[in-house]
């Protein structure tokens, strides 16, 4: 399971023209899932996404977590974290889940993550074609693969 998260000041998701999320301060969390995916995957990355010290404190160093400071998520199914470019110019997704391994997963994270939150996230829509807007903040951008633990 690979993610990327994005620190924002403001995000969003639109899904045919309408808003379907929006947050201020926190996280957009883009999330792939490949089959061999389980829910110590999803435990392990929630866990760590709520406490990962990469929002400033008081001091403007990077110390608080998304818990720290009651900041937001938005989590977004994006496929295309599993692309291989090894061969030729089109990525392959091969290492993607089928809608039917990956949407339960992608529900299971969610609700995992709204837990360990403490309050409801905002989302996607599992194969939609959405349009992501943000403004990321630093800029933070940090990649996490569930494969990477140790």
């Amino acid at each position: 399971m690979r993610v990327v998260l994005q620190r924002v000041t403001k995000a969003s998701v639109r899904i045919n023209h309408e808003i379907n999320a929006v947050i201020n301060d926190g996280l957009l969390i883009l999330l792939g899932i490949e089959n061999e995916d389980t829910g110590e995957d999803i435990k392990w990355l929630c866990n760590k996404i709520v406490k990962l010290r990469i929002f400033n404190d008081s001091e403007g160093v990077m110390n608080d977590s998304l818990l720290d400071i009651d900041g937001d998520a938005i989590v977004v199914s994006q496929f295309t974290l599993h692309a291989s470019t090894k061969k030729g110019n089109r990525p392959s997704y091969i290492q993607a889940a089928k809608p039917e391994v990956a949407i339960p997963l992608y529900e299971k994270f969610i609700k995992t993550l709204e837990e360990n939150l403490g309050k409801p996230v905002g989302t996607g829509k599992f194969g939609a074609d959405m349009k992501i807007e943000l403004i990321n903040d630093g800029p933070v951008t940090i990649l996490m693969d569930s494969k990477n633990k140790s």
